[in-house]
């Protein structure tokens, strides 16, 4: 029997200004590990209420381009620790199994891959994988743009020697699905995930549709070598032509991609091999419901364990 695909939860951000969290520019989700952090677990809980499996830590923002160089010089792994230990804490009062995915997010801004500096990375990404490691089951590097961004974050990981599950997700480019957003191919990219040991491969923070076009390339690609799924945004634009702004605002929804709607495509990823699915920005509890309760209709088995 196929396994029951695997539940990501939703976009920790927009929940956490959904549900009232302190959240300002340009901190963003950061700002909720100190000033709310008991809405940190409000949110991670909604998404886990609403069945997701597998919850994200909320250490996304917590990068320099976020919280500013000196701050994160001071405080960055005390705050991925505390991004950590939230997550742990909402899962370990699930009613179901949750496992926690470590958040390693892009090191200089999301979307901007030609920012990239080598020599800077693991100042960054070396103190998130040590205030994180002790609270998670899996990593998640996401919303990477690039193959090289990709490749530091398995660089941190073994500099930690930490072993434990990858699970890397790209961006796409704002025109080619079949690319990611550096305009290196989806299929380049993949290949690339199952050279650094990756066991699953995903797309996110991009449009539904696009993402639609890429897992069915990176399912040929992986085979059975990786679980392969997606998580997109409802951003009424690709939020890819706002990043140079980072600070100026939030991004509106889509009205067409309802829960309903959203769990269409979804089950579409999963008509074409998605073994992983959930949700980026703006995709709320009730549409992480919606996706729970389709994929209990389609399989009675255990999620899978990518």
């Amino acid at each position: 029997m196929t396994p029951r695909p695997t539940i990501l939860d939703g976009g920790m951000g927009r929940e956490l200004l959904r549900i009232g969290a302190p959240f300002r520019q340009p901190e963003w989700s950061a700002l909720a590990l100190t000033e709310g952090p008991d809405r940190v677990v409000e949110a991670h809980r909604n998404f886990i209420d609403a069945g997701a499996n597998v919850i994200t830590s909320n250490s996304y923002a917590v990068v320099p381009f976020h919280i500013g160089a000196e701050r994160f010089a001071s405080e960055g792994r005390s705050l991925a620790d505390t991004a950590g230990r939230l997550a742990r804490e909402a899962a370990t009062g699930a009613h179901h199994e949750v496992r926690v995915a470590g958040s390693l997010p892009p090191l200089f801004g999301s979307y901007e891959p030609d920012l990239f500096d080598a020599a800077a990375a693991p100042d960054i990404i070396d103190p998130l994988i040590d205030g994180l490691h002790h609270h998670v089951d899996l990593w998640l590097a996401e919303t990477l743009g690039s193959i090289t961004e990709a490749y530091e974050v398995r660089r941190g990981l073994d500099r930690a020697g930490d072993t434990k599950r990858l699970w890397i997700s790209y961006t796409l480019h704002r025109s080619d699905e079949g690319r990611i957003m550096s305009g290196e191919s989806v299929a380049d990219a993949t290949a690339a995930a199952l050279d650094l040991g990756a066991t699953a491969v995903l797309f996110n923070c991009s449009p539904a549709e696009m993402i639609t076009a890429a897992i069915r390339i990176a399912v040929a690609q992986a085979g059975t070598a990786a679980a392969v799924g997606g998580y997109a945004n409802r951003f009424v634009a690709h939020h890819n032509e706002e990043v140079s702004a980072a600070n100026d605002g939030v991004s509106r929804f889509r009205d067409d991609l309802d829960p309903a709607a959203y769990c269409e495509m979804a089950d579409q990823w999963i008509d074409d091999g998605a073994s992983i699915v959930g949700g980026c920005c703006g995709i709320e509890p009730a549409h992480i419901a919606a996706l729970a309760a389709s994929v209990s209709r389609r399989s009675g088995s255990s999620s899978g364990g990518a």
